[in-house]
């Protein structure tokens, strides 16, 4: 049996090329900056207009990523400079572009997110964990000057935004959501990937399936994902139960593998993924497995091993189109 993932775009790049990216308006004077296929590095990201300036919500992997979406929002906003920019949290898919930034413009996240990012070493020595191997184009990290560990609001004229962390680790230890109470849009950052396999291996499994209920207290009009498609708020009950569904499933085969002695990778190999089969990054059990007996064992994951499972899973490195 081949463990390889099977989604359909990763036999068609150019269904992931830098150019489908689009700014979609999802509330007023809220967009969107969605980039498919959502899958290892293609994330989304967001703007928020006001009468004093923008808002960004997250950057993208790579120079050429940020540099579309940057275009695309100084077009969007009159080129209003770009007073803040948020990010949901430390990966470099949300933060490396951060680089490209004005000077002037203030970043904010959690104090974790800003931890992590002064400890990436992705940008300099990136593992051949991926193929092709990303090309970021650029070379140092920019942090967080500000930074939250509960909640921060933004006042720019009659507009507020809010920042909020769960209170717990769940994708990460530092996830932020972002929140225009005016339109109801919720930025969810990583705490939600749309019909792309979550990653929980820097946070917390229970702490991810403890984060929807939270997320569903926002009663949003609109939700901007981490990755995949955007979703009115009718239909995020639906991908929470889904998002439930998976991390639940996460527990009961790290309780299993345990229970018969298998490490993570076995456990993986041996489960039957079921209706989380064909989304994207499949090959996320591995590395979700690993958090889960991490968390068992009250102890930190081995990334190096933990992503050396999930390459010998995948049957090769992992795909993607950044």
């Amino acid at each position: 049996m081949s463990y390889a993932n099977t989604s359909p775009d990763r036999g068609n790049p150019d269904r992931s090329a830098p150019d489908r990216a689009s700014l979609a308006e999802v509330g007023p004077g809220v967009h969107a900056w969605l980039q498919p296929d959502g899958s290892w590095w293609i994330n989304n990201a967001g703007a928020v207009l006001t009468d004093e300036g923008i808002v960004l919500v997250d950057t993208c992997a790579t120079a050429e990523r940020t540099r579309r979406f940057l275009d695309a929002v100084r077009e969007a906003g009159s080129d209003a400079p770009i007073r803040f920019a948020v990010n949901t949290h430390l990966h470099g898919d949300h933060t490396h572009g951060n680089a490209l930034l004005p000077d002037s413009t203030v970043l904010i996240g959690h104090a974790a997110t800003r931890d992590g990012i002064l400890a990436d070493t992705l940008l300099q020595q990136p593992p051949p964990v991926w193929e092709p191997v990303p090309r970021w184009e650029i070379s140092e990290h920019r942090a967080p000057s500000v930074v939250l560990r509960d909640s921060l609001t933004l006042h720019l004229g009659e507009r507020a935004i809010e920042l909020h962390h769960p209170g717990f680790p769940a994708h990460t230890p530092g996830d932020v959501v972002a929140w225009v109470p005016d339109a109801a849009v919720l930025f969810s950052g990583d705490l939600l990937f749309h019909g792309v396999t979550p990653l929980v291996f820097m946070g917390s499994v229970e702490g991810a399936l403890k984060s929807l209920e939270w997320l569903a207290g926002f009663r949003p009009t609109a939700v901007v994902p981490g990755h995949g498609p955007t979703l009115p708020g009718s239909a995020l009950p639906r991908v929470l139960e889904d998002h439930a569904r998976y991390y639940r499933f996460v527990l009961n085969t790290a309780r299993k593998g345990r229970i018969d002695g298998l490490g993570p990778l076995e456990a993986a190999q041996r489960c039957d993924l079921g209706e989380f089969a064909n989304w994207p990054d499949a090959e996320r059990i591995v590395l979700n497995l690993h958090r889960a007996y991490a968390e068992a064992d009250d102890r930190d994951v081995d990334l190096a091993a933990a992503f050396t499972d999930a390459v010998t899973y995948n049957g090769g490195p992992l795909t993607t189109h950044v």
